[in-house]
């Protein structure tokens, strides 16, 4: 496997298509690169030429952090890539005061295995109908 921390001669085309593997559908490839360039932190994961992993951090520099976009291939799951990419983004924050990030649907037990615990006070905005059904506590 090989490690990359820059967004220079990432394929926005293929990180699109990674999105949309895992079913974050509507991210456009020139998006998402403007999102990951203004990223404070990122990580690609190549299996010899093929993109199988990345994640990126937000921040303010001094006490919030946030872990955003954590993704890995389907067919390369179960395999620790998503350990790596969540232990290296969460070295990259020591310091800061709070270290959050939203799970996807479903994916809550992973983040509780690597040792994150749910926060008692988060809230959302909803933007949309469909976050409000994936993301709202009823």
């Amino acid at each position: 496997m090989k490690f990359l921390f820059t967004t220079q001669s990432t394929d926005w085309e293929v990180v699109a298509s990674l999105f949309e593997q895992v079913g974050w559908t509507g991210r456009r490839p020139g998006e998402i690169r403007s999102a990951f360039e203004k990223s404070s932190h990122v990580i690609f994961i190549y299996d010899a030429d093929e993109l199988v992993a990345f994640g990126r951090t937000m921040d303010d520099g001094q006490y919030y952090a946030l872990l955003v976009d954590v993704v890995v291939k389907p067919g390369h799951q179960q395999l620790g890539l998503g350990r790596e990419v969540v232990n290296h983004l969460r070295s990259k924050l020591a310091g800061y005061k709070f270290i959050t990030l939203t799970a996807a649907p479903g994916k809550e037990v992973f983040y509780l295995k690597l040792g994150w615990q749910r926060q008692a006070t988060a809230l959302i905005w909803p933007v949309s109908e469909e976050q409000r059904k994936l993301h709202v506590a009823s």
